[in-house]
């Protein structure tokens, strides 16, 4: 009998590794679980997980010999972790290997927001172009003031391509880290009042949900720029959206929301913000690369050894 259950919207290639390495049963999301046979539920003893749909204490109390929930992805806030602990149940999460493109596209779409890339290729394509002469001049970018709201593994890769841009690199974490003399603020109001521009790495759950408050996002003023690249729960999305409609910021770019993948309709009037579809780290070569981690976790749990990328 399977020890193995994997939960999810996995690709094919991916659900046929988890079937192939453990036989794996696999599950479409969390709701399928009360169907399983209680025998096949008491026989399981590691989760793959994925998704964004709650995997708390109703779930893990279906599952009575669970030991591991392996998630994928660096974000595990839809794991109760409170919940796994008071179980015995260890959590793991698929850090690192994906730190290169999340940083990669928090920087293009910096740039694609700044240099105002879609009105000008939109300007190319449409002909105005060649009708019309050339768009209005935008905004420098390089010799800028940019500040990392949370300087996690994520963070700190942003400020270093950041500081290729000769930016001037402030940041905001829980504690002071071990940088190349970038400007430290124990305050996250400080923070914005000291930037042109603000990236988002913070990691999501109840923590921080909102932490990049009203107050956070006046204190950027009307030249300030948000690039996120964590969880949309991380901002005051309606104080975003305010600024944003006011000039009370000059602009955004975003790659999660609340809510998603419905977004507030409200952005999809705006000129001013780039939006993606939560694809920080959607390539081929990343994704099998998380996948890869997230089933290195399972076959390490069933084989009593240490786990690569423990949370709890």
């Amino acid at each position: 009998m399977t020890q193995t259950l994997a939960i999810g919207p996995y690709n094919s290639a991916d659900r046929a590794a988890l079937v192939d390495a453990f036989d794996a049963t696999v599950l479409d999301g969390p709701t399928g679980l009360a169907d399983l046979d209680a025998d096949v539920r008491a026989g399981i003893t590691a989760v793959a997980y994925m998704g964004h749909h709650a995997f708390g204490a109703a779930q893990m109390d279906l599952l009575p010999g669970l030991k591991l929930v392996a998630n994928y992805g660096v974000g595990y806030d839809a794991i109760d972790v409170a919940a796994a602990d008071a179980r015995g149940i260890k959590v793991t999460n698929t850090p690192d290997v994906l730190n290169d493109d999340v940083a990669d596209l928090a920087v293009a779409m910096w740039l694609m927001q700044g240099r105002q890339m879609r009105a000008a290729e939109a300007h190319v394509r449409s002909g105005d172009w060649a009708k019309n002469g050339p768009v209005p001049l935008n905004r420098k970018l390089s010799d800028g003031t940019a500040g990392i709201m949370g300087m996690g593994r994520i963070g700190r890769d942003i400020a270093d391509r950041l500081a290729a841009f000769k930016m001037d690199i402030h940041y905001h974490a829980r504690s002071e880290k071990d940088t190349p003399g970038w400007t430290y603020h124990a305050d996250p109001v400080e923070l914005a009042k000291a930037v042109d521009f603000m990236f988002v790495a913070l990691v999501g759950g109840p923590a921080t949900e909102k932490y990049v408050s009203a107050d956070v996002i006046a204190a950027l003023g009307p030249k300030g720029v948000i690039v996120n690249i964590s969880r949309g729960s991380v901002i005051d999305e309606e104080a975003l959206l305010d600024a944003l409609e006011s000039g009370a910021i000059a602009g955004a770019g975003l790659d999660v929301f609340v809510g998603e993948p419905q977004v507030n309709p409200r952005f999809l009037t705006l000129e001013n913000v780039v939006l993606q579809p939560h694809q920080g780290s959607g390539t081929v070569q990343t994704r099998a690369a998380m996948a890869q981690l997230q089933r290195d976790n399972v076959a390490a749990q069933l084989k009593g050894a240490a786990l690569l990328t423990p949370v709890n």
